[in-house]
């Protein structure tokens, strides 16, 4: 949109003070605390033209402006080019990432760490776990006629699941397919360690072919059991009743109700993973995909080899503090990139959650 530079400082002061105060601006308000050196009645004039542009509403005729969707897009995309965040806080991201102990479920800690720090709730999200970068994967003997797969993934999460088998493998053809694989896991999807597996079976003859089609079908057997649907964790929710947009009981359900419907969430996420910065989702957008009005801020965080793994973001009120939240938010998902792109856990002793009897 085509504003003046006069019209464009007003606006984001505008949006500012909305931001922080959370009620209609004035141009006394504008005039006192943002230092424009204009009359209030001139910069009534910009405010009558800015409204007129559909970039503010005017709630009652003596009251001030309130900011638009199309006037919060307008401050954030003019955001998303200028704006960096402050080197200790990108520090504090990193050092904590950095400090997780071995075993750690990283997307979880990372959606308290960015809770804490944004003062709203977090939310991350991760892809199904058979697009998701594989660190180490065995397969443990248990009972007869049972295997137990054991499925270190980059963020840190362990997933165990019970393959069925008529007859699995001895001891000795286990340890040699996890020498195989241990040659071939590093960067690769469990998804894409089956294929290479299996092309590498049809090029090989004898003991080889044999031992590499074991590999496929073990690892076939494990993505069976796979979840066919990804994780969203939602952390500080009680921080969205803090925010006075929420205050009514009927309001605090209805957010609650959206939150706990988190399908309604992935296809916003799903839009996220197939960017390159952060997105910014409001106004009609989220509602549509939410079912209520609220605010996603997300951007993508990376596998090893370099394929999206999930999203990182926050979530809450049209009125957050953007200049804030969105470097914060790129700042976030880039450390958690950096962590994964670096992480060298080993598979924990395993702890199967079954009845043995």
């Amino acid at each position: 949109m085509d504003l003046s530079k006069r019209a464009r400082s007003i606006l984001y002061a505008v949006i500012t003070e909305f931001i922080a105060s959370g009620e209609p601006v004035g141009s006394r308000t504008l005039s006192k605390k943002y230092g424009f050196d204009l009359s209030p009645a001139s910069i009534r004039n910009v405010l009558a033209d800015l409204e007129d542009a559909g970039l503010l509403v005017q709630p009652h005729t003596s009251a001030g402006r309130v900011p638009t969707p199309a006037a919060f897009r307008l401050f954030i995309d003019a955001l998303l080019s200028a704006r960096e965040l402050p080197v200790g806080s990108a520090q504090q991201i990193q050092s904590q990432l950095e400090a997780l102990p071995p075993g750690a479920d990283m997307l979880r800690e990372v959606g308290r760490l960015l809770s804490d720090m944004s003062g709203v709730a977090a939310i991350t999200f991760r892809s199904r776990t058979d697009q998701r970068t594989v660190v180490k994967l065995r397969f443990i003997p248990t009972r007869p006629g049972e295997l137990l797969s054991v499925i270190v993934l980059s963020d840190g999460t362990v997933e165990n699941r019970f393959i069925r088998m008529e007859r699995p493998p001895s001891e000795g053809e286990l340890e040699r397919v996890h020498n195989l694989l241990e040659e071939m896991v590093g960067g690769l999807s469990l998804a894409s360690l089956r294929d290479y597996v299996a092309n590498g079976a049809a090029a090989q003859r004898g003991e080889l072919a044999k031992l590499q089609g074991l590999g496929v079908s073990l690892i076939n057997a494990a993505l069976e059991g796979s979840s066919p649907t990804q994780d969203i964790i939602i952390e500080g929710r009680a921080r969205l009743l803090e925010q006075p947009e929420f205050a009514h009981t009927t309001q605090v359900k209805e957010v609650m109700r959206a939150l706990e419907e988190r399908e309604q969430l992935v296809n916003l996420l799903d839009r996220t993973l197939a960017s390159e910065q952060v997105q910014v989702f409001l106004g009609e957008e989220a509602t549509a995909a939410v079912g209520y009005p609220v605010s996603l801020v997300a951007a993508p965080y990376r596998e090893q080899g370099g394929e999206p793994g999930g999203a990182v973001g926050v979530i809450g009120p049209t009125r957050m503090d953007y200049p804030f939240l969105v470097p914060l938010v790129a700042a976030t998902a880039r450390a958690m990139s950096a962590a994964i792109a670096g992480r060298t856990d080993a598979a924990p002793s395993p702890k199967p959650d079954r009845d043995e009897s």
